[in-house]
């Protein structure tokens, strides 16, 4: 039993000003994150790969991620989530200026690789606001910070275009990331330190080992695995048996360490695997529906697409990127009111109808911006309800990793979303031309929508299974 004291200096409350510094910080995440999307056939074409493998760029900020998050979180429990999010933020400013500097696709990887850390503010901004003010409170101040992070991809959209037009594709990566730069100075002057929680064991690095390592094997599978037609079904199956004996040892260490990098027992709670299955399949969806969209606005209008610019593209896309942001602050609100299972059946019924319909009402550009913005709502505020409603369920020493794995279920579900789309899509090429057939984007629509449908059966079952 530890011998630390129980007595804990209360963290001082923070007042607007301090909380719109982290919201300014996480506007210029989003937009550096989200310049990718708009302008991904611009960076197919100007490096010559192929729609899967522009998943992989798209992807590669998600891997890191996912691998850095959890650990951040701890982290940030630990010793205090300010003195870790300006360390991050070091490294995802040296990864936007190295993207802004990339004179090929494997730089451009590697600096998309260390923007990635940049999923790990979430959650210690989470821990910020939840040490910092009290329960319901921080709730909506949660909804906010995730809402001003979405917000960052309407900038990032709107702006992506025009600035990869006007000055080159590397502008886009060095003008948010000077943003940020700034944003963090700030924020480092202005947030109070928050105490760490005090303990005399180590943090548990074995264990985090084994669950980055499990998360890079399976990011990386899964990115590899949908390239190029994919692997042979034999390194598929090393794959998933190196993903599966990492799991096993990572869940046999935690179960034997004395300060665990996962309480296993917090893992298992209802809110907190309910949040995560339910935050799985409804990114799974919204990945699926992020790549697809670009797609089919840049392919040519000769055939069935529009032919549409980067500019015109982000613009397009514009609306939706509005619509994720007021869903997240609308999410915190939702989860307060109505509870996070209400939140995602209405969410899921918009989602599902909405995609499926999009098979065959594709042929004006309005159909797709609605959809993106009723998809993207749906989405936003299912998850960010569910993030609120888990933040504010665990105990405080756990909030850091509990909304860290939260938030890696979404970096992975928008991921796996995003290489099923690229899939698809080469499946459905066409020999000559090489560019995806009408019947490919349908195929890719529907499966989005029966994806977010399956959200309904697992509401139906953790119900059925609470009851009893």
């Amino acid at each position: 039993m530890s011998k630390v004291a129980e007595t804990v200096v209360s963290p001082a409350r923070i007042g607007r000003l301090s909380i719109g510094a982290l919201g300014i910080l996480a506007l210029a995440l989003g937009a550096l994150q989200s310049v990718v999307e708009p302008a991904l056939p611009l960076l197919q074409r100007e490096l010559g790969v192929s729609p899967a493998e522009g998943a992989l760029v798209a992807n590669a900020l998600l891997v890191t991620g996912a691998v850095v998050t959890p650990v951040a979180g701890k982290l940030g429990d630990r010793y205090g989530g300010k003195r870790v999010l300006v360390r991050l933020m070091a490294v995802v400013s040296a990864g936007g200026l190295l993207a802004g500097l990339a004179p090929n696709l494997p730089v451009l990887l590697l600096g998309q690789v260390l923007q990635g850390v940049m999923v790990g503010a979430l959650p210690l901004s989470f821990i910020l606001v939840r040490k910092h003010l009290p329960t319901g409170q921080s709730q909506v101040a949660i909804g906010m910070v995730v809402a001003l992070f979405t917000g960052g991809g309407m900038v990032g959209t709107s702006t992506a275009g025009p600035i990869a037009e006007g000055l080159s594709w590397h502008g886009m990566f060095v003008l948010p990331t000077l943003a940020i730069i700034a944003a963090t100075l700030v924020v480092a002057r202005l947030l109070p330190h928050d105490p760490p929680i005090p303990s005399d064991s180590r943090i548990d690095w074995p264990g985090a080992v084994l669950l980055s390592g499990t998360l890079l094997a399976f990011m990386l599978g899964l990115v590899t695995v949908t390239r190029d037609g994919g692997l042979p079904a034999l390194a598929v199956g090393a794959l998933a048996a190196v993903v599966a004996a990492l799991a096993a040892g990572w869940v046999a260490v935690e179960r034997r360490a004395v300060s665990p990098m996962v309480d296993l027992r917090m893992l298992a709670q209802p809110a907190m695997w309910n949040a995560g299955v339910l935050t799985l399949v409804i990114t799974v969806s919204l990945g699926m529906v992020l790549f697809l969209l670009p797609q089919l606005f840049a392919i040519s209008a000769d055939g069935y697409g529009f032919g549409a610019d980067t500019t015109d593209i982000g613009l397009f896309l514009l609306p939706g990127a509005v619509a994720g942001a007021v869903s997240d602050a609308v999410g915190g609100i939702a989860a307060r009111r109505f509870g996070p299972r209400a939140v995602v059946v209405v969410g899921t019924v918009v989602t599902a109808a909405t995609v499926i319909a999009l098979a065959s009402l594709h042929t004006a550009a309005w159909q797709l911006v609605l959809a993106k913005v009723l998809t993207a709502f749906a989405a936003g505020v299912g998850t960010t309800a569910l993030l609120a409603g888990t933040a504010t369920a665990v105990a405080t020493r756990d909030i850091g990793i509990a909304t860290s794995l939260l938030v890696v279920t979404r970096v992975i579900g928008v991921a796996l979303g995003v290489q099923i789309g690229g899939a698809i899509l080469d499946a459905g090429a066409h020999p000559v031309t090489g560019l995806p057939s009408e019947s490919a984007f349908a195929t890719g629509f529907v499966t989005a929508g029966l994806v977010a449908a399956l959200s309904l059966l697992v509401v139906r079952i953790t119900k059925k299974g609470t009851q009893a």
